[in-house]
């Protein structure tokens, strides 16, 4: 079993790994917002494309996230790393944010996916914002590189957020059971 100290640097490690494969380790604040900004939005264009109804839902909710989340299982262990952009469509605020985890169970292979997450009532979005933690089991198994392969997306509504994963890239065979870090990043805000 991995100590706390070899994966708090796996974690550290993934951080810059997420960031150098978007080429944002050299990049300004102002390019890095610009980053999220575009991500952000080819993920929700993908979103509407695979499910249409949740412009709508999204329109209308509270608020919505959207993170980008690298992933590696090494048997016995999964870690991750990501960035991203919660929305507040009251005043139209974004608060950009980073994200890491940590998950337990058997799998192997890496994993490049997008979150969306949309908050359907105040007190849902100030918990996201004021605590910033998720825990979860995942079970999957997909081939996908580019538009080659397969890969489920997941929807899963929980305490009044809906969340929805979108596969960019991956190879992995995983059963975890994982919990997510998610803090305001204050070199962006």
């Amino acid at each position: 079993m991995p100590s706390i100290r070899s994966v708090l640097l796996l974690l550290a490690s993934l951080s810059l790994f997420a960031c150098s494969a978007t080429g944002l380790t050299r990049a300004s604040p102002e390019e890095r917002r610009q980053a999220i900004q575009e991500m952000r939005q080819e993920t929700l264009a993908e979103l509407y494309d695979v499910k249409p109804d949740t412009r709508v839902q999204i329109g209308s909710a509270r608020g919505y996230a959207v993170f980008s989340n690298a992933n590696i299982n090494l048997i016995l262990a999964s870690f991750g790393g990501g960035i991203g952009v919660v929305h507040d469509n009251e005043d139209s605020a974004d608060t950009y944010m980073g994200m890491g985890e940590v998950g337990i169970g058997l799998g192997a292979g890496v994993k490049d996916f997008r979150l969306v997450f949309v908050f359907h009532d105040d007190d849902a979005l100030d918990r996201f914002m004021d605590v910033g933690l998720a825990v979860g089991g995942q079970a999957d198994a997909a081939a996908k590189a580019g538009d080659l392969g397969a890969a489920a997306g997941g929807e899963a509504v929980l305490d009044n957020v809906s969340i929805y994963q979108l596969t960019q890239s991956e190879l992995a065979l995983q059963a975890t059971i994982k919990g997510t870090r998610y803090w305001i990043d204050s070199r962006l805000n």
